[in-house]
């Protein structure tokens, strides 16, 4: 079984918080409520650097992945 690239998140002792999970290389989970983000890789100093290029796209694809989600929960 495929993964897909983005999941989302709900936890009921965190109700006001919205989860999306990325599960490709760098794994993380970030709080769209909040934009805090858990990194679930160890990263070594020529990842950080790779890291630091990618985080932008990386959380604008998660913010649309839970745009496009919304939407099918809408129709």
């Amino acid at each position: 079984m495929e993964l897909p690239k983005f999941l989302l998140g709900d936890n009921t002792d965190h109700p006001e918080d919205i989860f999306i999970i990325h599960t490709e290389f760098p794994r993380f989970i970030v709080n769209l409520a909040n934009d805090e983000v858990e990194w679930l890789e160890e990263f070594d100093k020529s990842d950080e650097k790779q890291l630091e290029e990618e985080a932008v796209s990386l959380m604008q694809g998660a913010n649309d992945f839970y745009d496009r989600e919304i939407a099918r929960y809408d129709e």
